[in-house]
């Protein structure tokens, strides 16, 4: 059977949170500082054989047996196969899987979304560069799905790698790859450390919350781009321990933007972290729960890993590749079924 696959990477965001919602950059230029991680979601479809009694077959949390895409729970696959320009004239089949869970902080959504476009494409004989993918993801969610969701997370996931990713007041955008060396992005490995408190949220629902306070908190915003630069510098070649002053900084900053960043359950996990070793950190994405991620000497990883019982430490590394088809047959539009 003629089956593409497709991986995208989840991503990690260090500083310039909340300047990457048009809200802001549409007023004013933003800027983030993230990487890419090697943790992915795999995205596998295929074109549906008329014979088996069904239309389309989607699997992810549920499974999916419809005659129409109109059917389709998954609003990013529904409006997915839509934006693309998909018919129920063709079946479908189309699945998911993630190495991380979803609604955890780590720009999943986008991830899948990059995923989801970069498949169905080469189902149809198409390739895109990363630009045009980051901007196909963006308009899918932010246009097609009216998501409140920010512009980071899709371009993290499409190009890959540590890069500062600036926006103009136009919508758009420019990826400035840090090109750290091997030996400097392993020793920023040694000092970053990951918690899942197991818990997941709706990021929508936090990012209302904080687009509708950006211009009360335009210092704050403007603190946090500002962070850009200067944690780029140190990573590039200054003392390592200075980005994780820097995290706490930004951390405590984005506190500030909504009651709904934080809770008291990650104020305490924070707490205890810092009493342990850790230097600064900050939770990801929107807010309330998700993935942690704290600066830790590497001589107190272990003193933080015991400080956090309930918690599961995920091991990581950088990507540098982002998305990209894993697999692919050479005739995939020319399969027989239509």
């Amino acid at each position: 059977m003629s089956i593409v696959m497709s991986r995208a990477p989840f991503r990690v965001s260090f500083f310039g949170g909340g300047s990457d919602y048009p809200a802001w950059f549409k007023r004013e230029p933003g800027a983030v500082l993230s990487t890419a991680i090697d943790k992915y979601v795999y995205i596998s479809c295929r074109y549906l054989p008329p014979f088996l009694g069904i239309r389309h077959r989607v699997v992810w949390r549920h499974v999916e047996l419809i005659d129409t895409i109109a059917e389709i729970l998954h609003p990013a696959i529904r409006e997915g196969l839509f934006y693309l320009g998909f018919d129920d004239a063709r079946g479908i089949e189309l699945h998911y899987q993630g190495d991380l869970p979803a609604r955890s902080g780590v720009g999943s959504s986008s991830s899948f979304a990059v995923g989801l476009i970069q498949a169905l494409m080469c189902l149809r004989g198409k390739e895109l560069g990363k630009q045009r993918l980051a901007e196909m993801a963006i308009e899918l969610e932010q246009v097609r799905m009216k998501d409140v969701v920010g512009s980071q997370d899709q371009i993290a996931a499409a190009f890959g790698g540590i890069n500062i990713i600036r926006f103009r007041c136009d919508g758009s955008f420019d990826v400035q790859p840090l090109g750290l060396s091997e030996a400097r992005s392993a020793q920023l490995l040694q000092r970053l450390m990951l918690f899942f408190p197991g818990r997941s949220r709706i990021a929508s629902h936090i990012a209302n919350s904080v687009t509708q306070n950006l211009e009360a908190h335009s210092d704050s915003i403007r603190r946090m781009v500002a962070m850009v630069d200067e944690g780029a510098e140190v990573l590039r070649r200054g003392n390592l321990d200075d980005f994780g002053y820097l995290l706490d900084e930004a951390w405590q900053l984005k506190r500030g933007l909504s009651e709904q960043v934080s809770s008291p359950h990650i104020d305490a996990l924070y707490a205890r972290a810092l009493d342990a070793g850790a230097i600064g950190g900050k939770l990801l994405g929107a807010g309330n729960t998700g993935f942690v991620l704290l600066y830790v000497p590497p001589e107190r990883r272990e003193d933080v890993a015991e400080a956090l019982p309930g918690c599961i430490e995920v091991p990581f590394g950088l990507d540098q590749h982002g998305s990209c088809i894993i697999y692919r047959p050479e005739n995939a539009e020319d399969y027989p079924w239509r």
